[in-house]
C-alpha cells in the first residue's frame, strides 16, 4: 500500500505567502491526499481565511490561542485523515518486564493508548475525549473490576490526559486535564483466541489489550506480581519517537 502524503501549514503572520505557498504544493508531482493549513491565533485570521476561500479542498482548523509553531503542527498532524486511520487501530505496545531467578523476563501486548473513533465523535465527557499524556504515573493502578464485570487494572491516582475540549470529532494534544477517569488497563473482546483489529468502541481514553490470550497471560503476570510485592502497579507512557 502506498504511503499517504499530508501538507501542514502552520499559519500565524504569514497571508501574504500562503497563497504562493499552496500553488508551490499543488506544482508537487507527488499526490496529496490531504492540505491542512492551522491558524495559530493569528490576528490576519480574515486575510488567511480569505486566501482559503479559493482553496475549498483545504481542511482549515483555527487555535482558539496562540500555541506556537510546535504544538501549532501537533494539532495538524492529529487531525490529519491519517491520524484518525490510525487512531483506531492496536497499534500500540504494552510491555512487562522483571527477573526471575535472576533472569530478566519480557512480554509485549499489542493495544491501543488512544480512543476509537466512536467515542471521538460521541464524547461522553463534557470536556471532551480523552488521550492519556505520555509519563510515569507512579501507583496509578491495581487489580479490581472493569466496569464490575471481570478483574482488571483499575486506576487509583490522578493521571493527566489531553482533551479534544472543542468536541469536533478531531484530536488536539494542547490542553491538560488531571484527575481520575477511570483510565484503566483492560482487554477487547471477551472470547478465548479473539483478537480485535478495530478499536471503535472498546477504548473511550483506557489502554486496551487487543487479543483475549494477551490478555490472560497479562494478567496472570499481574496476579503474581500482586502476590509478591503489592496491589498497586506504576504505568509508563512513553511515545515511539522517545524510545532509544
Amino acid at each position: 500500500m502506498k504511503n499517504s502524503v499530508c501538507v501542514i501549514i502552520p499559519c500565524y503572520n504569514d497571508s501574504s505567502t500562503l497563497e504562493r505557498a499552496l500553488k508551490s504544493i499543488y506544482a508537487q508531482t507527488r499526490k496529496l491526499n490531504e492540505i491542512i493549513v492551522v491558524n495559530d491565533f493569528s490576528p490576519e485570521t480574515e486575510k488567511i481565511e480569505s486566501v482559503l476561500k479559493n482553496h475549498p479542498k483545504v481542511k482549515y482548523i483555527k487555535n482558539e490561542k496562540n500555541y506556537g509553531l510546535a504544538k501549532t503542527r501537533n494539532v495538524g498532524i492529529r487531525n490529519s485523515e491519517t491520524a484518525n486511520k490510525v487512531t483506531n487501530r492496536f497499534d500500540d505496545l504494552i510491555t512487562v518486564s522483571y527477573k526471575t531467578d535472576g533472569v530478566w523476563q519480557y512480554h509485549e501486548f499489542a493495544c491501543t493508548t488512544d480512543p476509537g473513533t466512536h467515542w471521538v465523535e460521541n464524547v461522553m465527557n463534557k470536556k471532551g475525549v480523552a488521550i492519556l499524556k505520555p509519563d510515569q504515573y507512579r501507583s496509578s493502578h491495581k487489580i479490581r473490576k472493569h466496569r464490575g464485570q471481570y478483574d482488571a487494572l483499575g486506576q487509583q491516582n490522578p493521571m493527566t490526559v489531553y482533551r479534544d475540549n472543542n468536541q469536533d470529532g478531531n484530536y488536539d494534544l494542547v490542553k491538560t486535564d488531571t484527575g481520575l477517569f477511570g483510565i484503566n488497563i483492560h482487554r477487547a473482546s471477551k472470547y478465548a483466541g479473539k483478537t480485535s483489529t478495530k478499536i471503535n468502541k472498546w477504548s473511550a481514553g483506557c489502554q486496551v489489550i487487543a487479543s483475549n490470550d494477551d490478555w490472560v497471560t497479562f494478567m496472570k503476570i499481574m496476579k503474581q506480581a500482586r502476590k509478591y510485592w503489592s496491589n498497586s502497579f506504576t504505568y509508563t507512557l512513553i511515545e515511539s519517537k522517545n524510545i532509544i
